[in-house]
């Protein structure tokens, strides 16, 4: 899934009401797995000038920025962190924690040859689904299109179950967000 589209399943999944000072952490936790790609891809084009094709053909599977995209993937290096935040009595940083293993969960259906290690550093497998997220040889064009209503259908959720500001602010932010980046794959990427 994209990035922001994280940002809003697991707000659905854990955000309630009656607990608004959990919605920060569940955000952060839900586009934390993905800050180091964000930072990858940044420095690719950005620093180093590299082309979209270099980029995601060559440089992402770089064994450096593989093992720092799977740090932050990685399920039991994440149950290990959701554990420890829990022992010590934090609960907002066990909140982040539970929110990043949802997004690997949601990563596992929706990556091909692009899938991480969610096991590392403890194995080399990855999961290879038959459906991608973005890549139209296995269902791209399907899942994207169908990812977008999913985000829009559940910011209109959010939107409506929780009327308080700050609340809202952060759903606008995370649309915001996901907006520029269709409109930077559109002009990018298309």
């Amino acid at each position: 899934m994209n990035t922001p589209a994280h940002a809003i399943a697991n707000f659905l999944v854990l955000g309630r009401k009656r607990e608004p000072q959990n919605h920060l952490p569940i955000v952060f936790g839900a586009i934390l797995p993905d800050l180091p790609m964000v930072a990858f891809y940044a420095y690719e084009k950005i620093v180093r000038g590299m082309s979209e094709e270099f980029i995601w053909s060559q440089s992402y599977y770089d064994q450096n920025w593989q093992a720092l995209f799977d740090v932050f993937n990685s399920v039991p290096l994440v149950v290990l962190g959701g554990l420890f935040a829990y022992s010590v009595g934090a609960k907002q940083l066990s909140i982040l924690f539970a929110s990043m293993a949802l997004h690997a969960c949601g990563d596992l259906p929706l990556h091909t040859d692009d899938a991480h290690r969610h096991f590392f550093p403890f194995s080399d497998w990855r999961f290879h689904s038959r459906v991608s997220y973005w890549d139209p040889r296995h269902y791209g064009n399907i899942v994207a299109p169908l990812e977008t209503l999913a985000v829009l259908v559940g910011c209109f959720i959010i939107w409506k179950q929780h009327p308080s500001i700050p609340t809202r602010t952060l759903i606008a932010m995370v649309m915001v967000v996901y907006v520029a980046y269709w409109i930077y794959a559109v002009l990018v990427w298309d």
